[in-house]
């Protein structure tokens, strides 16, 4: 068995690194989609509402997928650079998992989406979203006794707890077609006056970008088009002297269609007020976190209990009073959370001194920032060293072993990373990131392809350069193992690095997503070439009995 020796481990290497490749890709994306926030079984409780109204009615209008660039095209979207022109605007920053469900909870809970408790992914096929367990705004707005309304996609009937829903209109739809119906479910609510919160989702410009070419083709900018003339009929049904009409977008697309990940395009979206209680004008960049607790201060209900963001209360018409009830609440909003939080991080609650010249809320949530990174230090610490160990120890072998063939080696290992990103992301134009992505088995079969075709062709060239079709079957099959591991090694740093930074799994927190996706790209990758390795280890002893050795 002693000759053996190499091959055995190398195939008994292979086989692990494919079982653990496997179930580490399955159980990361598991804890994405079953990922829940620190606050799920204790959410804090709701406050007092703020006080008296600014507004009769607030009407949301949520044009999903809408880039903030195409919001400004004029020609594009006329209407709401009308509103633009004569209300309150600013550019919007959000935060990945760029997807809508995501997206959904940040605008109603105020809460980001390690909080929030909305889904961390978009259900998959005709799948309702689980409903919110944190404070909401249709929560708070039946609380104070207001009714609300929603017309838009059907996630919305899983999110929202439908107790909170006086009146709705749920479609599976996301075309012209069904944003036509969805704003005539809404029109007759708006003319009754009897809705005093009201959600209206446009979801073509989404349907544009996933299906009709993305935001590079016409019909993206024909969807926003029809979009903005359906949010002209919207507002043409309100008298803005008395009502107020917001509107916003979830998330951006990638020019090539597409969103989920951390690429900036897909992070700013554009944020429209006009109406009554607003102070026109163009404002400096907000946070999605920041529109619940703001129109939480129109309708004058409590800042749902749950919202990391604060009222922008320079976008409002405030007397000295309005103002004063607005930081009162503030402050006992976020005390409320922040003591929550904390004992679910189970952390000592430390004094907390207000600076008059800063915002409560940048206070508290420094402090809970705080908490958080103290945590993710201290469980990062043994990761690193573990992967520091992991990947210098291989590092020192090939170094001790450097020569000819180490250099062919790694040379080699080097062609497939190349090769393989040649193919990704300049010949295909794919980003590193979920925005990319267009199912699970989209992102399987793209790299199982790509990452086939690239070994294949660097095997290939190393055998030949190395000339070991002319050696021995058990020397050509041990020089095939010794590329599969060397060019493993290289491939695996990004899934090393994922694990040090973010862990092997998605647990209390959110993962950074950047990193977590080149780390979920390696271990796809790694799978592959284990698999081919073994395979290509076969060949070799096969090819090596036909030729003749020297």
């Amino acid at each position: 068995m002693k000759p053996y020796r190499w091959i055995i481990l190398g195939i008994l290497g292979c086989l692990c690194i494919v079982a653990l490749a496997y179930f580490w890709a399955i159980g990361l994306m598991d804890s994405l989609y079953t990922y829940r926030s620190p606050l799920a079984a204790n959410p804090p409780a709701p406050g007092p509402a703020i006080g008296e109204p600014l507004t009769r009615r607030v009407v949301l209008v949520l044009i999903d997928a809408l880039r903030y660039d195409t919001s400004l095209k004029q020609e594009v979207m006329p209407f709401l650079n009308e509103l633009r022109g004569r209300g309150a605007w600013a550019a919007m920053r959000s935060r990945p998992p760029s997807y809508s469900a995501p997206g959904y909870s940040v605008l109603m809970t105020g809460a980001w989406p390690e909080l929030s408790d909305g889904p961390a992914m978009n259900p998959e096929g005709n799948q309702l979203p689980r409903t919110w367990t944190q404070d909401n705004l249709f929560s708070a707005a039946h609380r104070a006794g207001w009714k609300t309304a929603v017309s838009g996609y059907f996630w919305f009937e899983g999110l929202i707890p439908q107790a909170d829903v006086d009146a709705a209109f749920y479609t599976p739809g996301e075309d012209a077609a069904a944003d036509r119906e969805v704003v005539d479910a809404a029109l007759p609510w708006l003319e009754s006056g009897d809705y005093q919160l009201v959600l209206i989702h446009l979801d073509q410009v989404d349907y544009a970008g996933h299906h009709e070419g993305g935001p590079r083709s016409p019909n993206w900018d024909a969807a926003a088009s029809r979009s903005d003339g359906l949010l002209r009929e919207i507002v043409s049904s309100l008298d803005l002297e008395q009502d107020t009409v917001v509107v916003f977008s979830d998330h951006g697309q990638i020019d090539a269609g597409g969103h989920g990940g951390q690429d900036p395009i897909v992070l700013i979206e554009p944020f429209v007020m006009d109406g009554a209680g607003v102070a026109p004008g163009q404002y400096d960049d907000m946070d999605m976190v920041d529109v619940a607790p703001t129109v939480a201060a129109l309708l004058g209900t409590n800042i749902p209990a749950t919202a990391q963001g604060q009222v922008l209360t320079e976008m409002l018409r405030l007397s000295n009073s309005d103002q004063a009830k607005i930081t009162s609440a503030s402050i006992a909003q976020q005390r409320t959370l922040y003591e929550t939080y904390a004992k679910a991080m189970r952390v000592e609650l430390v004094p907390i001194s207000l600076d008059p010249n800063h915002y409560p809320v940048t206070i508290f949530q420094s402090v809970m920032t705080s908490i958080e990174n103290d945590r993710l230090n201290r469980e990062r610490l043994p990761r690193f060293a573990l992967v520091f160990a992991l990947a210098l120890l291989p590092a020192y072998l090939l170094f001790i072993k450097r020569g000819t063939k180490v250099i062919w080696l790694l040379g080699g290992a080097l062609a497939y990373i190349l090769l393989f990103n040649l193919r990704y992301a300049i010949l295909d134009r794919r980003t590193y990131s979920l925005s990319s992505v267009a199912s699970a088995d989209d992102i399987i079969l793209y790299t199982a392809i790509t990452a086939l075709i690239a070994f294949g062709a660097t095997w290939l060239s190393v055998m030949l350069g190395l000339r070991a079709f002319k050696e021995k079957p058990i020397r050509f099959a041990e020089t095939s193992f010794a590329l599969t591991f060397v060019t493993l090694y290289l491939t695996s740093l990004p899934a090393l690095w994922s694990f040090a930074l973010n862990g092997a799994l998605i647990t209390w927190s959110l993962s950074d997503f950047g990193s977590m996706f080149l780390g979920f790209l390696s271990i796809l990758q790694s799978l592959v070439i284990a698999v081919l390795g073994l395979a290509l280890a076969g060949v070799s002893a096969v090819i090596g009995k036909t030729a003749k050795p020297t």
